[in-house]
This record gives structure tokens, C-alpha cells and sequence, in this order.
């Protein structure tokens, strides 16, 4: 019985898949070659201008959306693109200012006395760091100035807060950690102690 239910239901569904496709064909105006219609020559003139008039409508429309779509993905992909070669070594970059920065911490333990082994390490020390800073400054790397400024959570991220009282509030009194911008952007912020 339910094989025979289902027989039936697959019919009935193979039936109106033809109507569907036969109704889909004279919309489209097949020019009588298929067999299940009978050609278009016994639709009326009028209706069938209308048909191919709504049917080059849709295909109008569907050109434009498609060409819209287009030019935004064009726009997109192009502006994409043009950031990632603006800021294309920033990963790079961002390794090399902590190679920069144990180059100065080690130039902070200069004491002045040429004559020791030491301090004709750290002259050399100097002259790499000088270097370095150099090609950082050629590639649009800057160091961050805020000591002795107002803080700008933009540029700064304050990791400690001190109240002296001799200097403003809301001033940064001392930098543990430079920012770098590269270009425009800021790529590392100042750790700094804020005074409050």
C-alpha cells in the first residue's frame, strides 16, 4: 500500500516538473521547437512582445546588479590592497624596535670609562644603534615624544601613575617603554608613568 501511495506521488511530481518546464519554455518563447508546446506561433503578438520585453527587463536589471557588484568588489579589493603595501613591513618593523630596544638598555650602562672592555662594547653598541636608527627613520618610523607632555591615550598607555606635586596632573613623567608610529599609524604605544 505505501509503495504504491509513494508511485503515485513520484507521478504526480515528474507531471508537474512538465507543466513547470513547458510553462517556463512559452514564457521564454522557444520558436516552436519543442514538442510539448506547439510553438509560440499561438501566442498573440502582443503578448509576446510583453514576455520578451519583461524577460530583456530582467536580464537589464540583472546586468546592472551584476556590473554594480563588480565595481564595488573593484573598489574594495583595490583599497584593500593599497593598505597592505602602505603598511606592508610593519610586521618586520615591529621586530626590529625590540632588537633597538636592548640595544639602548645595554648603552644605558655606559659609565664614560673608555679604558674598560665593557664601555668599547657599548661604543660599538652606539654605532648600531645610530645605524638602525637611521634605516628606521629612512622607512617613516618615528619615535613617540610624550615625556613632559599631557597623556594621549592614542599614542600612550599608562602602566603607572605617580602624585608629585611640583608638575601638572594628567603629564607624562616618565617613558618605560618608547612608542613608534610607522607612517601614520601607531604600531607600538609609549608605555609611560603618568603623573596624577
Amino acid at each position: 500500500m505505501k509503495k504504491h501511495d509513494e508511485k503515485k506521488h513520484n507521478e504526480q511530481k515528474v507531471k508537474e516538473e512538465k507543466v513547470e518546464q513547458t510553462t517556463e519554455v512559452k514564457e521564454e518563447g522557444c520558436g516552436g521547437s519543442c514538442e510539448s508546446c506547439g510553438g509560440c506561433g499561438g501566442i498573440d503578438p502582443e503578448t509576446l512582445i510583453q514576455i520578451l520585453g519583461s524577460r530583456n527587463q530582467e536580464l537589464e536589471d540583472k546586468y546592472m546588479r551584476l556590473q554594480a557588484e563588480y565595481l564595488n568588489f573593484k573598489t574594495r579589493t583595490q583599497g584593500e590592497v593599497s593598505r597592505m603595501l602602505q603598511y606592508e613591513g610593519e610586521g618586520f618593523i615591529k621586530e626590529i624596535l625590540g632588537i633597538k630596544d636592548n640595544f639602548e638598555r645595554a648603552i644605558l650602562m655606559d659609565d664614560n670609562d673608555l679604558s674598560d672592555e665593557v664601555s668599547k662594547f657599548l661604543s660599538g653598541f652606539k654605532m648600531i644603534l645610530g645605524s638602525l636608527t637611521t634605516l628606521l627613520d629612512k622607512y617613516e618610523v618615528k619615535e613617540i615624544d610624550c615625556l613632559g607632555k599631557e597623556f594621549d591615550p592614542n599614542f600612550e598607555e599608562a602602566v603607572l601613575t605617580e602624585h608629585d606635586e611640583t608638575k601638572p596632573a594628567n603629564v607624562v613623567i616618565e617613558v618605560l617603554t618608547k612608542g613608534y608610529t610607522y607612517k601614520d599609524k601607531v604600531i607600538r604605544h609609549a608605555m609611560v608613568k603618568v603623573n596624577k
